[in-house]
């Protein structure tokens, strides 16, 4: 039977899981925690679709031409056009296996609008989509695992791949519980591990998406993508331990963003933009909120305790609970904080990477929204994208036999030891706090040159002196040795930045505001013996 590893728990990993399964091919779940715990699991607002019962005006085109558009038109057409084309079909899968989305009067369900977008066509579980569809996909895995087609194994971490000859047989995975490594041989990979919310330390996202997967693919010849794309997300709540997202589902139902002077009330979206101002893309409205020196802040008190109890439960939760904050009577302080990637591993159409048989998707693939994602996309593209892949390794014969990976794996098992053991008076975690507090300064919402400059020269001294750090032993093995991928990945994501000379989507330079016609292509990254080599995609190479 042909047998598959996907690495990651989430929407993407479980979504891949399932039709891998449907399809007869026996599949390997790996994560570190439940996918209760998944990042997946904290988005908010929605799924975008375009189905029979549309809005009137609105039509599968029309979300293909929003999506390009919105990712100023470095998405993919056949890419995009492939995902949009399944948002009903995908739609109805999520209801046929349990996903409970909110309803009208009459049962059908509701939809929302959400930024950039011409109508309304975002389809919502409340403020709780991605728990609600995390949930059902659980339900179908546990199903799967009965039969004997999927086979779960909780608290193991990526180490690398078993790559020979660009060929994947299989991944070296890290066992917590036992605390060593564990090599799993596969006919296929895939990586789902999602975002690199290390790289900025406190962000929207969790923790467990760190990059170092896409870091330690890259060393291992993997080629990245558009990792100058970052989205910030731009109403958050700050906490002390990270930034708490203000989802979209509160501007999309009517909540107006406005600052005070002089005692009045300046709702600046609207006066700038017009009506629609408060659905701007995220990119648009995170620059226009950091231009502006007063405290912003998001008014929904006036769209009445019904509404807000009924379409936005987890926004007041959230304020009462992070800010002590009575969204019934008073406004939300709301500031932008990095939210998603658009950067990823590179994928061809079938999300394939430039090593056969490795394959990624969900957020660590960077394929469908080009320079800024639309919300209500992402979870859209986790499904797709999951499933894409799935349908690709169905298809495929087994590998057949592998070659012999003991002398890889030994020196590896050996690197993981000599950190353990090595001895420094700086830690593992001070490290990757300085490079959060560098990366927060220098791939902010507005770059220059100099500026990348400074953060380039940050992440080389932190990768020369990580073979000397002090490798706690009161720490997770894998903190210790995730340390080096997740730096060489900040080191590429800095070296895009820079290297792209113009202001597109979530990438704005200060010193090239303008959007250049001869940048209109991918963003492609290598890494060979410690150089990073970058180059636009003019061919189409990874055209999505």
């Amino acid at each position: 039977m042909k047998r598959v590893l996907v690495i990651g728990s989430g929407i993407s990993g479980m979504a891949c899981a399932v039709r891998c399964a449907h399809h007869g091919v026996h599949v390997t779940l790996v994560s570190p925690d439940p996918s209760e715990r998944s990042q997946s699991v904290m988005a908010a607002g929605g799924i975008n679709a375009v189905i029979a019962e549309h809005e009137e005006g609105d039509s599968v085109a029309c979300h293909i031409e929003d999506t390009l558009k919105g990712g100023c038109w470095l998405g993919g057409q056949r890419a995009v056009t492939g995902l949009c084309s399944h948002g009903e079909e995908i739609l109805k899968m999520l209801v046929g296996i349990g996903t409970v989305f909110s309803v009208d009067k009459q049962g059908q369900p509701l939809r929302r609008a959400f930024g950039g977008q011409t109508y309304k066509r975002t389809y919502y579980c409340g403020a709780s989509t991605g728990k609600q569809i995390v949930s059902a996909l659980i339900m179908e895995v546990r199903r799967f695992e009965a039969a004997g087609l999927i086979d779960r194994r909780l608290r193991r971490s990526f180490h690398s791949a078993l790559i020979y000859d660009g060929v994947c047989y299989g991944a070296l995975l890290y066992d917590e519980t036992l605390d060593k490594p564990e090599s799993v041989l596969a006919d296929a990979v895939v990586m789902a591990t999602g975002g690199q919310n290390a790289l900025f330390g406190k962000t929207t996202g969790s923790t467990q998406c760190d990059g170092y997967a896409e870091g330690r693919l890259f060393m291992q010849g993997a080629a990245l993508k558009n990792l100058e794309f970052i989205q910030y997300h731009p109403t958050t709540l700050e906490t002390a331990q990270k930034r708490m997202l203000i989802s979209e589902a509160a501007r999309g139902e009517g909540g107006r963003l406005f600052y005070e002077r002089d005692g009045k009330r300046i709702y600046f979206m609207e006066e700038k933009y017009g009506a629609r101002g408060n659905l701007m893309t995220r990119d648009v409205i995170s620059r226009e909120i950091g231009a502006v020196k007063e405290q912003v802040f998001l008014d929904i008190s006036f769209l009445g305790k019904k509404t807000i109890d009924e379409r936005l439960p987890e926004v007041r939760d959230v304020c009462v609970k992070y800010g002590n904050i009575n969204v019934y009577t008073q406004s939300i302080p709301v500031e932008p904080s990095v939210h998603f990637f658009m950067g990823g591993l590179a994928v061809h159409l079938n999300h394939e990477t430039n090593i056969r048989n490795l394959f990624s998707v969900g957020e660590c693939a960077s394929m469908y929204h080009g320079a800024n994602r639309l919300g209500g996309n992402s979870l859209l593209a986790a499904m797709y994208s999951g499933g894409v892949a799935a349908d690709e390794i169905a298809g495929r014969p087994e590998l057949g036999s592998a070659p012999d990976f003991s002398e890889f794996i030994a020196i590896e098992c050996d690197k993981m030891e000599k950190r353990q053991s090595s001895d420094s008076p700086f830690p593992v975690m001070y490290i990757r706090d300085m490079l959060a507090e560098s990366m927060r300064e220098h791939m902010g919402i507005v770059r220059d040159e100099n500026s990348l400059d400074e953060g380039i020269k940050d992440a080389d001294y932190y990768l020369s002196v990580a073979g000397r750090l002090r490798y706690d032993s009161s720490v997770k093995r894998y903190t210790n040795y995730s340390l080096t991928g997740i730096l060489t990945l900040a080191r590429a994501a800095l070296q895009c930045a820079k290297f792209r000379k113009e202001s597109r989507g979530a990438h704005y330079r200060s010193d090239h505001p303008q959007t250049g016609e001869e940048y209109r292509s991918a963003t492609i990254i290598t890494f060979d013996d410690g150089n990073y080599s970058v180059r636009l995609d003019k061919e189409h190479e990874y055209e999505s």
